[in-house]
């Protein structure tokens, strides 16, 4: 039987992440697994960061970095507030960088069993266009990921 000491829910903050809230909740709650969520500041392409100024770019990601945690701990609050009286460990971080490798660097820096993360639902066009980081993530996860559609 599969054990679950560590679970890692990636946020945007979506609808799509709300909708997963219930099943991490409940996995973490079911298995004693700790839960860590996990929120990705997505970059500047290179290609673009070299057009603009080091230190617009340094002052753009420090209010984007303090929105996104105004954002986690007003999600936790939201999502998460009872958690430790129902025995549930949680943490929390902060991460720039590129989406799903990202995520799938912090489960492996965390030991994660497994990734819990909601999707868009994306589909035709759109999809090719922008591409899905969840489709990304399991694709190249080396544990198990739950994903649940918005």
């Amino acid at each position: 039987m599969a054990q679950y000491k560590t679970i890692l829910f990636a946020t945007d903050f979506s609808e799509g992440a709300e909708k997963a809230v219930e099943h991490a909740r409940t996995l973490a709650k079911l298995t004693g697994a700790k839960l860590h969520l996990f929120h990705v500041i997505t970059e500047l392409s290179d290609k673009r960061r070299k057009r603009v100024p080091a230190d617009v770019i340094d002052t753009f990601i420090r209010e984007v970095t303090r929105q996104a945690k105004e954002d986690m701990e007003s999600f936790c609050q939201l999502h998460f507030s009872g958690a430790s009286a129902e025995g549930i460990e949680l943490s929390h971080s902060i991460e720039v960088g590129t989406g799903y490798t990202a995520i799938l660097d912090e489960a492996k820096q965390i030991n994660a069993d497994m990734i819990v993360m909601g999707t868009h639902g994306r589909s035709g066009i759109e999809k090719v266009l922008v591409g899905s980081t969840a489709e990304r993530v399991v694709r190249n996860a080396l544990i198990p990921v739950l994903t649940v559609r918005s």
